[in-house]
């Protein structure tokens, strides 16, 4: 089982910054690839930002540009550097954790086995 903990969430107003952190523990050497989602009220969950342990990454189109994913392998942590938001970044941005050996499969959910308890982020116009 891996554990996931996230952190960083809060208020902000347009065009301001927040970041993320996750940190994993418990069986990590289980996991090869991280990501970030998020769920807007009334909207599906969405990727937002993915990582695999080389470092490739992948991001949606809309926060192309505006928000970074990294990860300190040493930490087990994973980071969400958000800048230039906007009010419809506003949602519960969740932590994933899976593994997968394909290449790009990192950017699938159904790779994504574990799960944080979500972080609220809420960007005021």
């Amino acid at each position: 089982q891996v554990q996931l903990v996230e952190s960083g969430g809060g208020l902000v107003q347009a065009g301001g910054s927040l970041r993320l952190s996750c940190a994993a523990s418990g069986s990590i050497f289980s996991i090869n690839a991280m990501g970030w989602y998020r769920r807007a009220p009334g909207m599906p969950r969405e990727q937002v930002a993915a990582i695999d342990t080389s470092g490739s990454t992948r991001y949606a189109d809309s926060v192309m540009g505006r928000f970074t994913i990294s990860r300190d392998n040493a930490k087990n942590t994973v980071y969400l550097q958000m800048n230039g938001l906007k009010p419809e970044d506003t949602a519960v941005y969740y932590c994933a954790a899976g593994y997968c050996s394909d290449y790009g499969c990192y950017v699938l959910e159904s790779v994504y086995d574990y799960w944080g308890q979500g972080t609220q982020v809420t960007v005021s116009s």
